[in-house]
C-alpha cells in the first residue's frame, strides 16, 4: 500500500524545509542543481543518439521509443540525488500548504535550482559536443543522424506559439510532478521505477515540454551551429515553459494535493462522537450494589 498522502505531504514539506535551509551553503545546493540539469541531459542525449535513425527513417515507433528510453532523466534525479527545479516547484508548494516555508523560500529555492540547472545542462551540452557524439554517421553528402534530429527538435521549439509552449509547459510538469509524488508514496524502490517509467512515457510520447530538458537541446543546437538554436530563441523557452512548469507542478499537483492532504489531517483531528455517559435506569443502584 502506498504511503497516506496526509503523511506524504508531510515528507514532502520536511524536505522543502530542508531545501531551503541547504541555500545556506550555496556552493553545495548549486552542484546539486547542476548535477539535475545534467542528469536531465543525459537523457536528452540518450534520446537523440537512439531514436534519430528512427527519426531519419521516418518510423512510427519513433515517438515511443523516445518516451521508452527517457525515463532515465527522473531516475538518475530520484535515486542519485539532486535539486530539480521542476520537482521542487511541486514540493516548495507542500511546504508552504504545511507552513514549513514561506512563499520567498519557496521561490528562492525554486529559482536557485534553476539557475543550477541551466548550468549543469549548459556544461553537459558543451562535454557532449566536445566528444562529438552527435555527429558520429555524418557524410559529405549527409548530415549526421543525431545532429539531424537536433535541428529539427530545436526548429520546431523555436517556431511554436508562446502560448503553445506554455501549455504544453503546464502539461508535462503535471506528469513529471505525478511522478515525483508518486514516487513519495511508494514504499519500495520497484515501485518508484514504475511510476518514474509511465509519467516520463505519457511526457516524451505526449510531445510536452520541459524546461530543463529544453535548456540541453538548445544549448546543443547553439554549440553545433544550429540556425533556429539563437539565444533570443532559447530564452523565450525558458520563459514560456518555465511559466507552464510552474503551473502544471505547482498548481495542479502541489497546490492539490496540498488541499487533499490537509483536509484529511483537519477531519483526523476532527474526535468521532462520544457515546452519552449519562447512567440509565437503575445502573446507580448496580454500582452501588458492586462496591458493598
Amino acid at each position: 500500500m502506498p504511503v497516506a498522502i496526509s503523511q506524504a505531504l508531510d515528507d514532502q514539506a520536511s524536505a522543502a524545509d530542508t531545501k531551503f535551509q541547504d541555500i545556506r551553503k550555496p556552493g553545495r545546493y548549486l552542484i546539486s542543481s547542476m548535477l539535475a540539469g545534467a542528469y536531465i541531459g543525459v537523457a536528452v542525449v540518450l534520446l537523440l543518439a537512439v531514436t534519430s535513425p528512427l527519426s531519419v527513417a521516418d518510423s512510427p515507433w519513433t515517438k515511443l521509443i523516445q518516451g521508452l528510453v527517457f525515463g532515465i532523466a527522473l531516475t538518475l534525479v530520484v535515486f542519485a540525488g539532486a535539486e530539480l527545479s521542476t520537482g521542487n516547484m511541486m514540493t516548495m508548494v507542500h511546504g508552504v500548504f504545511r507552513r514549513r516555508a514561506g512563499v520567498v523560500a519557496a521561490a528562492t529555492v525554486i529559482l536557485f535550482s534553476l539557475v543550477g540547472n541551466l548550468i549543469g545542462s549548459v556544461l553537459f551540452a558543451w562535454l557532449v559536443h566536445a566528444s562529438g557524439v552527435l555527429s558520429t554517421g555524418a557524410t559529405p553528402d549527409e548530415t549526421a543522424p543525431g545532429l539531424a534530429l537536433l535541428t529539427t527538435v530545436v526548429t520546431a521549439k523555436s517556431s511554436a506559439p508562446a502560448a503553445v509552449l506554455f501549455f504544453r509547459g503546464v502539461l508535462c510538469n503535471f506528469l513529471v510532478c505525478l511522478a515525483v509524488w508518486q514516487a513519495a508514496r511508494a514504499q519500495t524502490d520497484g515501485a518508484k521505477l514504475v511510476v518514474i517509467f509511465w509519467c516520463l512515457l505519457a511526457f516524451i510520447g505526449s510531445g510536452f515540454e520541459h524546461v530543463v530538458a529544453n535548456m540541453t537541446v538548445f544549448s546543443l543546437g547553439m554549440f553545433a551551429g544550429v540556425p533556429a538554436a539563437s539565444l533570443g530563441a532559447f530564452a523565450t523557452n525558458v520563459l514560456w515553459v518555465g511559466l507552464g512548469n510552474l503551473v502544471g507542478g505547482g498548481l495542479l499537483v502541489g497546490a492539490t494535493y496540498g488541499m487533499i492532504g490537509s483536509r484529511q489531517v483537519r477531519e483526523a483531528a476532527v474526535p468521532e462522537a462520544v457515546p452519552s455517559m449519562a447512567p440509565a435506569a437503575g445502573d446507580g443502584a448496580q454500582r452501588a450494589a458492586s462496591r458493598a
